[in-house]
């Protein structure tokens, strides 16, 4: 195999963990209500709210704000869904540098920029809608691990680049 075609295999596996990732991250945002009682339910028969009452605590007070706006102010909840749609939408703009990643580095450019823009809207927001600081970190840990396998990315399409046009190398 060439180095051309490891590095455009090796591209693409990484680009496809990360729209994978994007898209179960997306889609779980779909069925909040129904994932925060089963969490709940899983916590408690887990024993959680013992060893971790902070944790436990938190659950069950997002469920139950959850429960209240399912129940009352369902079209709060539409918020979620376009935020499910955000994720897909984003994950397909990835398809470009799939096809061609040199032409389409800045789409990956681009999701290194949105991973990094997580840090300071959980420093930001998190404190203004209540959340607790650590549940504000876990936030800002998918930043720093979906940069993870962008930046790898980046650094082999721009191997890529340097190896020249395949119709320049014939």
């Amino acid at each position: 195999m060439s180095d051309r075609a490891a590095l455009l295999k090796g591209i693409r596996a990484w680009l496809v963990l990360f729209v994978v990732c994007l898209v179960l991250s997306g889609a779980t945002a779909f069925a909040l209500v129904h994932e925060l009682r089963w969490t709940d339910s899983v916590l408690r028969a887990l024993s959680v709210p013992e060893h971790l009452p902070g944790l436990a605590h938190w659950i069950e007070r997002v469920r139950a704000g959850l429960d209240t706006a399912d129940s009352d102010y369902p079209f709060l909840l539409y918020g979620t869904d376009w935020l499910a749609f955000a994720h897909l939408v984003i994950a397909v703009a990835f398809y470009g540098p799939y096809r061609d990643p040199v032409r389409n580095i800045w789409v990956v450019e681009f999701g290194m920029i949105a991973c990094a823009g997580i840090i300071p809207l959980a420093l930001i927001c998190g404190p203004i809608r209540g959340i607790p600081v650590w549940w504000s970190l876990i936030d800002m840990s998918f930043g720093v691990v979906g940069v993870v396998p962008l930046h790898v990315v980046r650094k082999k399409i721009k191997r890529l680049e340097s190896l020249g046009s395949p119709a320049l190398a014939a």
